[in-house]
C-alpha cells in the first residue's frame, strides 16, 4: 500500500509541476470576465528601494522609549513601457514559510524602458497582508499597468515572510506607508534623473489593499480605529497607534486629497474590536471592499460586510465570493514550491495563497474586471464602465437572454462581461453616502 501511495503522489507532484512550474502571475482562464484581459500596454517593472527618515522605531518601543529610524521600504514599480521586451521573471521571491525562494514568471520585463506617450498615467498603490510581499498581488500590478496605470507595490517592512516581527509595526504603519510611497512616486515622477519623470499623475490615485494592508486602506479612506483598540498589549506600545484613531489631529492629517478610491480586500480589525460606527463614519473616499463570505480571518457578517455597512459616508461596493476564505481574489496562485510541506510551519505553505473551494486564478480573474470598471471610473472619469458595476446584486438572479442574432432581449440583464452561467457564486452590492 505505501509502495502505491508513493506512485500516486509522485504522480500527482509531477503533474502539479507540469501544469504550474512557470509560477505565472498573468494567467488568463478561458472563461475570464471581459475586463479581466490584459490591456494593449507591455509592461516594464523595476525594484526602488526607498527610505522615511525618522520613524518611530515600533518594534524597539519600550519602557516609555520611542527611538527613531530610517524606515527602509522596497517598493515593485509597474508602468507602461515602450514593448521593445515583452515578458519576464521576478526572481529570489520569497514563500510564506520565510525560507524558500522561488522565481515567478509574468508579461512585465524588468528595466524596460518607458513608454513616451507625453502624459502621465494616474498612480495605484498596493499593500500586502500580514505576512505578505511585494509580489503577492503581483497580477494586478501587471494587469493595470497593462492598461495605463503606474503601480506601485509595497514591501511593508517589518511584515514580510522573512521580516515578520511585532505585530504593532503592521498596526501603527500601514497608513504611514501608503502615504509616504505616494509622497515618494509623485517626488519621482517629477524628477528629471528618474524613469518615472513626466508618468505619474499622483493627483489621480487609486489603493488596493489586503488583510492588513486593507486594514490600512481603510484608514487612508478616512476610517479611524477604537480607542480600546489603542491600549491593547498586543498592539501598538506606549500609545503609539493613537496617530490611527478616530476623532485625532494626527489621524485626519492621514486624509490625502490625492488618494481617489480605494480597494480594500478583506480588511482586518472588526472582529478584533479595531472598527466601530464611529470610526467606520469617517470613511469618505469611495471604497470596494471584497470579501469572501466564510472569511475565518477578518470575518464576514460581523467582519467585512459590517465594515461595509457601517461606512455610511461613502460611497461604496462590496463583492463577496459565495463560500470563500480569507484569501478570495488578492494572492498569486499558489507557485507550486508552496505545495511541498517546510519544517517551520504547522501548515502546508500552498494554504496561505489558495482557497479550498474556488479556484484561485479564476478569483484573480474576476477581481482583475473589477477593479479595472472601478478604477478606470473614479480615475480616468470613464462613464462607461459604470454598466459592468451597475447590476442585479445576486448573480444566481441575473437573466441571461440572448437571440440567436446576438442581440439582448428585454428580459436580459445578465453581468455585463461575463458569459452565459460564468458569473455564478458572485454578489455585488452598491450603497451610496447616508
Amino acid at each position: 500500500m505505501k509502495i502505491i501511495m508513493g506512485i500516486l503522489m509522485t504522480g500527482l507532484v509531477m503533474s502539479s509541476t507540469a501544469i504550474a512550474d512557470t509560477n505565472r502571475v498573468d494567467g488568463q482562464r478561458p472563461d475570464a470576465p471581459e475586463l479581466a484581459a490584459p490591456g494593449p500596454n507591455a509592461v516594464g517593472v523595476r525594484t526602488l528601494n526607498l527610505v522615511n527618515k525618522d520613524q518611530i522605531d515600533i518594534v524597539n518601543v519600550k519602557d516609555g522609549k520611542k527611538p527613531m529610524y530610517d524606515r527602509p521600504l522596497t517598493v515593485e514599480v509597474w508602468y507602461p513601457s515602450d514593448g521593445a521586451t515583452r515578458g519576464g521573471e521576478y526572481k529570489n521571491v520569497f514563500l510564506r514559510d520565510g525560507k524558500t525562494q522561488v522565481t515567478l514568471h509574468g508579461q512585465a520585463a524588468r528595466d524596460a524602458a518607458p513608454a513616451e506617450t507625453g502624459k502621465p498615467y494616474p498612480l495605484i498603490i498596493i499593500s500586502h497582508g500580514y505576512p505578505g510581499n511585494r509580489f503577492l498581488m503581483s497580477h494586478f500590478g501587471e494587469n493595470l499597468a497593462s492598461k495605463g496605470y503606474v503601480v506601485a507595490s509595497i514591501d511593508h517592512t517589518d511584515s514580510t515572510y522573512e521580516n515578520k516581527v511585532a505585530f504593532g509595526s503592521t498596526l501603527v504603519n500601514r497608513p504611514l506607508d501608503q502615504l509616504f510611497v505616494l509622497n515618494e512616486m509623485e517626488r519621482l515622477g517629477k524628477d528629471k534623473d528618474s524613469f518615472l519623470n513626466g508618468m505619474v499623475d499622483s493627483s489621480e490615485t487609486g489603493l488596493i489593499g489586503y488583510s492588513m494592508g486593507g486594514y490600512g486602506a481603510v484608514i487612508t479612506a478616512g476610517g479611524g480605529v477604537t480607542k480600546a483598540s489603542t491600549e491593547y498589549t498586543w498592539g501598538g506600545p506606549d500609545g503609539t497607534l493613537e496617530i490611527n484613531m478616530a476623532g485625532t489631529k494626527e489621524h485626519e492629517a492621514l486624509i490625502d486629497e490625492r488618494f481617489k478610491s480605494i480597494v480594500s480586500i478583506a480588511p482586518w480589525g472588526m472582529t478584533a474590536g479595531f472598527w466601530d460606527a464611529e470610526g467606520l463614519a469617517g470613511v469618505r473616499k469611495p471604497i470596494f471592499f471584497i470579501a469572501g463570505s466564510d472569511d475565518s480571518t477578518s470575518g464576514y457578517e460581523k467582519g467585512v460586510r459590517a465594515m461595509y455597512e457601517n461606512s455610511i459616508n461613502a460611497d461604496r461596493y462590496l463583492l463577496t465570493y459565495e463560500y470563500a476564505n480569507h484569501n478570495a481574489a488578492a494572492p498569486i496562485p499558489a507557485p507550486v514550491e508552496s505545495w511541498k510541506p517546510v519544517d517551520n510551519l504547522d501548515f502546508v505553505p500552498f494554504e496561505h495563497y489558495a482557497d479550498p473551494v474556488w479556484d484561485t486564478l479564476r478569483m484573480n480573474n474576476i477581481a482583475q474586471h473589477f477593479i479595472t470598471a472601478y478604477f478606470d471610473l473614479t480615475l480616468k472619469g470613464n462613464k462607461e464602465m459604470e454598466a459592468y458595476l451597475d447590476l442585479v446584486p445576486t448573480s444566481g438572479e441575473a437573466i441571461y437572454a440572448i437571440d440567436k442574432d446576438g442581440k439582448a432581449k428585454p428580459e436580459h440583464n445578465y453581468w455585463k462581461g461575463f458569459a452565459n452561467n460564468k458569473a455564478k457564486g458572485l454578489r455585488l452590492e452598491h450603497m451610496s453616502p447616508k
